[in-house]
This record gives C-alpha cells, sequence and structure tokens, in this order.
C-alpha cells in the first residue's frame, strides 16, 4: 500500500515553463508533482504572453516576483536567490523542448520534460552528454507507465511465464481528430505544423507512449530494424502523419507491430499492448488501467486486478495502490507515481550521488528513454519517406 509517510529532508523546489492558461497538460504535472509534497511549486514562466502568464501564476498561488516573462528569466533570476527553483518541468510545444531543457542543464537543474525531448538523434545525444556531465536528472512523461499492473506484467515476463517472447502489439488510435479540428483548436493546430511539431504527428504525439510500453514490459529486447508506413488522410497535415503502421523486428527474432491514429473514428483511445510469448499472453488496455489480461493457452483466461495479494508484494511500483483494490485509479495517480519517483532520482543526486547510478538502480522515464523515442521516430520518418521499406535501426 502506498506510504504517505515516506518524505524527503525538504521538498524539491519546483517551478514550469508553459503549461499556462488553456493548456491541455500544465495541470496534471501540477497536480502528480504536489501530491505527496515532494515538490514545492515556487515558480513558473507560464506563457509567451507575459501580462497573461503572471495573471494565471498568480491565480494559482505563485508570488508575483516568480512568475517570469520567460524560461531564461526564471532560471537567471532563480539562480540569484538562495530559495531558488532546483528542478523545472517543461510543458511546452515540441519544438521548444530542446533549447529549455538544454538550458535548464546547463542552469544545473534537474528537470521533467515533455516528449519528444528534440527532434533529432544528434539534438538527443547532446542532452544526454550534457545531464552526464552536470550530473542531472531528467524525466519524461510516459505517464500511463506509472501504472501499478504495467509493473505486474513486467515482473510475470521476467519470471518467465509467457515465455519466450515472440509478438507484441501496441496501438494508440484515437479519433478525435478525424477531421480537420486544428482550424478551431490551437492545441492542436502546432501538433499538425512541422515547424513546431517535428518531424512526426501521431507517431511523436501518441505512437512513442505505446512503444515506451512494451519497452517497460519487456525491457530486453531491442529493436534491430523496422518498416513504417504513414498517412496524412487530412490533406492539410502533409507532410506530418495522421496515421502510421510500423513493422518492427526485435534482436531475439520475435516481431512488433505498432499502429498509431488520431483518425480512427468512433475511437476514445484504443490504447493496448499485448505481448506474447510461447506460452501465454498479457494485455492492457489505458481505458481500464487497473487491471491486466493473463491468458495461458489451454487454461482459462484471468483478469488480474490492482491491489490484489496475489500480485507480486516486493516491488513497491506494484503495491504503491493510493486506496484498496476495487476503486479505480487513473492517470493522475499513475502520473503521481512517476514524479514520486522523479523527487527520490533528483533528491538522491542532491545528495552526492550520481544520476547514472540512481537511473540504473530505480525504474523511472528517464533521458535515455527520451532519446530512445527521438531515434524511433527518426528511423520511422526515414523509413517512410525513403517509400516504406525496411531499414536497420540507428
Amino acid at each position: 500500500m502506498f506510504n504517505e509517510e515516506f518524505h524527503l529532508e525538504q521538498p524539491i523546489r519546483w517551478g514550469m515553463v508553459g503549461g499556462g492558461r488553456g493548456s491541455q497538460i500544465g495541470y496534471i504535472h501540477r497536480c502528480s508533482a504536489q501530491r505527496d509534497h515532494l515538490f514545492q511549486f515556487v515558480a513558473g514562466a507560464f506563457d509567451v504572453d507575459a501580462a497573461r502568464g503572471k495573471e494565471f501564476g498568480q491565480n494559482i498561488g505563485i508570488a508575483a516576483d516568480r512568475c517570469y516573462p520567460d524560461y531564461k528569466t526564471m532560471f537567471a533570476e532563480e539562480a540569484k536567490r538562495e530559495d531558488g527553483i532546483q528542478a523545472v518541468s517543461i510543458a511546452t510545444p515540441n519544438f521548444t523542448h530542446y533549447e529549455i531543457l538544454k538550458a535548464a542543464l546547463e542552469a544545473g537543474l534537474h528537470a521533467v520534460c515533455e516528449k519528444p525531448l528534440c527532434f533529432t538523434a544528434e539534438q538527443a545525444e547532446e542532452l544526454l552528454a550534457l545531464a552526464k556531465k552536470n550530473n542531472r536528472i531528467v524525466g519524461v512523461t510516459y505517464g500511463y507507465t506509472g501504472a501499478q499492473m504495467i509493473h505486474q506484467a513486467r515482473r510475470m515476463i521476467e519470471e518467465g511465464m509467457l515465455g519466450e517472447i515472440r509478438i507484441i502489439n501496441m496501438q494508440f488510435a484515437h479519433g478525435y481528430h478525424s477531421a480537420a479540428v486544428e482550424a478551431n483548436d490551437q492545441g492542436t493546430k502546432w501538433r499538425v505544423n512541422p515547424k513546431t511539431a517535428g518531424p512526426s504527428y501521431v507517431l511523436g504525439d501518441v505512437g512513442t507512449h505505446a512503444l515506451f510500453l512494451a519497452e517497460t514490459m519487456v525491457p530486453n529486447l531491442h529493436i534491430e530494424k523496422l518498416l513504417c508506413s504513414r498517412q496524412s488522410f487530412v490533406k492539410s497535415r502533409a507532410p506530418l502523419e495522421d496515421n502510421a503502421i510500423v513493422l518492427i523486428q526485435y534482436d531475439n527474432g520475435a516481431i512488433g507491430n505498432l499502429w498509431a491514429s488520431c483518425v480512427n473514428a468512433g475511437s476514445t483511445h484504443q490504447q493496448k499492448i499485448r505481448v506474447v510469448g510461447e506460452k501465454a499472453s498479457i494485455e492492457w488496455w489505458d481505458e481500464h488501467p487497473n487491471q491486466i489480461v493473463f491468458a495461458e493457452q489451454g487454461k482459462p483466461v484471468q483478469i488480474l486486478d490492482r491491489g490484489q495479494g496475489y500480485l507480486y508484494q516486493d516491488d513497491e511500483a506494484i503495491t504503491c495502490d493510493r486506496m484498496g483494490g476495487g476503486h479505480a485509479e487513473g492517470l493522475f495517480e499513475a502520473w503521481a507515481n512517476l514524479y514520486r519517483r522523479f523527487a527520490t532520482a533528483m533528491d538522491r543526486v542532491n545528495h552526492g550521488e550520481q544520476a547514472s547510478d540512481v537511473m540504473n538502480e530505480m525504474w523511472f522515464p528517464n533521458i535515455t528513454d527520451g532519446a530512445q523515442g527521438v531515434r524511433f521516430i527518426e528511423n520511422c520518418v526515414r523509413s517512410a519517406d525513403e517509400g516504406s521499406v525496411w531499414v536497420e535501426y540507428k
């Protein structure tokens, strides 16, 4: 059960870039970071409109003199304070992530960043090197992987209950953008513009979530090559895709397929991960995040529920239930589980440990995982643009 008494010697002083009025993602960052009193929210640069950002910040309880017009000013001014921020969350459009995260690391700050971290593998390598040099933690908000049953599935796979892994089916295929909603929705408009979204739309926006679910559940498999076909069914979105299919060959001979889409008309989310082994399979669906389906060949299908005594009890990622089994926990709890881990990792580094050691010893979506997402998108775009051919994974 969740340990409410767990605390840090001092909460991590924390600020935000972006996530202001009208943000699709800012609220869940703030709620999740503060839920367990491990972060103290003290500053922000919330909006490209400085006056609007200051008004917003004051309305949610930030002191007026710590509502900054931009991230550069915030980093500079907070560095002058004895009580300045120690970490920052970046909740801005894709094209800004690289420059803001780089500036945060150069300022000696830990960071939590929306994906993608950047647009190219070269930029990702630069960020990896900078984080290592400055010994900083970077968390990435692959929020669904904070769900406990993902980690129950990981342990069952690790224990060999599925046998050798053969097939991984991944999908995140919603229908909310089956028409050109971006004409009247600013939150979607930047996502379908290559200048602000980068080289991909749905592969980066939702596909990497499904990919990281697979990487969390089966971490010992690595991609050898892939083939990507991507489409722009709403023609005005070209060259960015609103639908994509990726075929994957793993290094153990297993295969995978990923369907990423925003034009699956009638679908709410349809984010599912199914791992098939020689003896059994496991499936998780984000619209039913408290369960996994375990199906062993020749035996009745089992539905395993969060919070039950038959789950692995020696793993905090599985047993961190915030309420008893049978009650629904959802995305806010999953994000809070991640922010709890981000805080723990940052605090360990603040007390003298090396970030690389901490990342090796505890699981959380980190900068290496974020860099892998950038590489995946880059390889998918390369395959699609070369005529949907198999490419060696770089």
